[in-house]
C-alpha cells in the first residue's frame, strides 16, 4: 500500500506535458583534460546505474573520449514510464572535488561536466529540418569509449548548422540505422531547445525568480576534504557520496519535483 500511495504522490508532481516521454541524455565534459573526463564517465555509470534502479532500459547510443581515462561526451537512450519527468531534474552543471588520481602531487582538483536532457519526441512531431541545414559525417568509432563503443566504420555525427547542435550516434549495426537515430535524437533537441526557449522568454515577462548558486552548477559532490552530495537548487545533500555514485540519486530527484512543484526550484 505504501508504495503506492508513494507513486500515486509521484504522478501528482509529474504533471508537465512531456514528462511521461522516454528521456534523452547527454553528458559533456567541461574543461579540465583527464579529471574532467574521468569525472562524466563516473556520471555516466550513476545515470546507468540509476536506471537499474528505477527498471529503465538504457540504452548508451553515442561515448567518446581522446585516449585515456573517462569520456568527452555521451549520449544515452532511456525508455520508461516518466523517464524524462524524473531526470529532467538532472539538467544542468555537476561538480566533482576531490584529490585528483591523475595529479603525482596529490593536489585537491575541481571539475564540472554538464548533463542535458530531452524529451524523446514521435516521429509525428513536426520538427522543419531542411536538408541543407545538415552537415552528416560518416567515421570509425574509436577512442577510450570502453563497452560502451561499437567501434565500426558506420558512425554518423550530424551537424545542425543553425543552432549548431551535434549529435552522434554510433552504436547501431549499420549506417542508415545510425543515421535515423541521429536524426531521431536531433528533432527532439530541437523541439526541447524551443520549448526551452519559449519558457526563457515567459519567464522574462512574469519576472522568474533566479537562484543564486556558485557559478552555474547543480550540485556538488564533495570527495575531500569531507564527503558530501549538495544540491544547490533545493539544499538537499547526502553524505554517503559512494551510494549516490551508485545510482542511489532519488531523494535529489524527488526533492527537486517537490520544490518545483511549490515554485522553489
Amino acid at each position: 500500500m505504501r508504495g503506492e500511495v508513494e507513486r500515486v504522490n509521484l504522478l501528482l508532481l509529474l504533471n508537465d506535458p512531456y514528462d511521461s516521454s522516454n528521456a534523452i541524455l547527454m553528458i559533456h565534459s567541461g574543461s579540465g583534460g583527464l579529471d574532467s573526463q574521468d569525472w562524466a564517465g563516473m556520471l555516466l555509470r550513476m545515470y546507468l546505474r540509476y536506471c537499474e534502479r528505477e527498471g529503465f532500459s538504457a540504452k548508451v547510443i553515442e561515448a567518446t573520449a581522446d585516449d585515456g581515462e573517462g569520456i568527452k561526451s555521451a549520449t544515452v537512450m532511456i525508455e520508461g514510464d516518466y523517464a524524462y519527468g524524473m531526470l529532467k531534474a538532472e539538467r544542468g552543471v555537476h561538480r566533482l572535488v576531490r584529490i585528483s588520481p591523475f595529479d603525482s602531487a596529490h593536489r585537491r582538483h575541481t571539475s564540472f561536466a554538464s548533463v542535458l536532457v530531452s524529451p524523446e519526441f514521435s516521429d509525428d512531431v513536426d520538427i522543419d529540418i531542411r536538408p541543407e541545414d545538415l552537415k552528416i559525417d560518416t567515421f570509425r568509432a574509436s577512442g577510450a569509449g570502453g563497452q560502451y563503443v561499437n567501434r565500426t566504420d558506420s558512425a554518423v555525427r550530424i551537424t545542425h548548422i543553425p543552432t549548431g547542435i551535434v549529435v552522434t550516434c554510433q552504436n547501431e549495426r549499420s549506417q542508415h540505422m545510425n543515421r535515423a537515430t541521429a536524426l531521431h535524437v536531433l528533432k527532439s533537441r530541437l523541439y526541447d531547445m524551443a520549448e526551452q526557449q519559449r519558457q526563457a522568454e515567459l519567464s522574462s515577462v512574469v519576472g522568474e525568480k533566479k537562484e543564486s548558486t556558485w557559478g552555474s552548477q547543480i550540485r556538488s559532490y564533495v570527495l575531500h576534504p569531507y564527503t558530501l552530495v549538495k544540491d544547490h537548487r533545493t539544499g538537499y545533500e547526502k553524505g554517503n557520496i559512494q551510494s549516490v555514485l551508485d545510482g542511489d540519486i532519488g531523494g535529489f530527484i524527488m526533492e527537486y519535483l517537490r520544490q518545483k512543484a511549490r515554485g522553489n526550484a
